[in-house]
């Protein structure tokens, strides 16, 4: 009989928290170490010391900019993103679950995935306006695919003795999605989202250069036309900065959905 693992010590804990801080913040460290040396004594007026768009960016960002460009940009993203995520999946349910449905979809899905998103945004603006549903349709556009396809792939994967269990029990209808399906495909809709988070952020930035009054891609682009440079490399900062929040952000709810896939395969390499 297997004993129980034993709990590590907190200070163990505490130290692999630790490793683990320095391992994700080293790299970035270091890149900003070489470009603040790089660029301290830069006179050119498109390559500023990091410095000056440092002193910038706080001027610039303010509460009120913060208001006005960022909170916006966030909401059509997460608006976007969860439609996105929404139509990817059910729709991927019933294409996975369906093999004629797969058979005559196919061909059109891939016509459709292959078309980049920022080439449809002249026709979305004939459709949508130049308001945010046009900006939250364009990242819908984006983010459906990796979210809808990975969720065929999941659903296709189920396994086969998990399928028949659920058949001879007389698991149907709403329930087999919901306790079979889902469940089963989860990792995989999981990682087409984490696709999809990161193209919505470039959707996002691209919806907002087409004829936008605010947004952080409209201010960029802003301070591009008005040649002001440093303000306009703090903007793409703050960009990466809301990136990496954002992939943060979503990681820790990866984490507690698929607590059980992740504690799964712990005890799988553990036995």
């Amino acid at each position: 009989m297997k004993r129980a693992p034993a709990r590590r010590p907190p200070v163990l804990l505490l130290r692999t928290a630790l490793r683990r801080l320095l391992l994700a913040l080293g790299l970035p460290v270091v890149l900003a170490a070489v470009w603040w040396a790089v660029s301290a004594g830069s006179t050119d007026v498109y390559w500023p010391p990091l410095r000056t768009i440092l002193e910038t960016g706080r001027e610039v960002w303010t509460a009120e900019r913060i208001t006005t460009d960022v909170v916006p940009s966030v909401l059509r993203l997460l608006i976007g993103f969860t439609a996105a995520g929404v139509l990817g999946v059910a729709l991927g349910v019933v294409i996975g679950t369906f093999p004629r449905v797969r058979a005559v979809t196919e061909p059109v899905l891939e016509f459709l995935r292959a078309v980049p998103p920022p080439v449809l945004v002249p026709v979305i603006m004939l459709f949508a306006g130049i308001g945010d549903t046009m900006k939250v349709v364009v990242i819908v556009s984006g983010c459906v695919w990796p979210v809808l396809l990975n969720t065929v792939e999941g659903v296709r994967a189920v396994d086969s003795v998990l399928a028949e269990t659920a058949r001879a029990y007389g698991v149907g209808g709403l329930a087999r999605p919901r306790h079979l399906v889902l469940p089963s495909a989860s990792p995989q809709i999981f990682a087409g989202l984490r696709q999809a988070l990161s193209i919505g952020v470039i959707l996002m930035v691209i919806s907002e250069m087409f004829a936008a009054s605010n947004g952080l891609g409209f201010a960029v682009v802003q301070f591009q036309r008005s040649f002001a440079i440093p303000e306009m490399w703090s903007g793409i900062l703050l960009l990466g900065l809301l990136g990496v929040l954002l992939a943060l952000v979503f990681r820790v709810v990866e984490r507690r959905a698929l607590a059980w896939y992740h504690g799964l395969r712990r005890s799988r390499r553990t036995s």
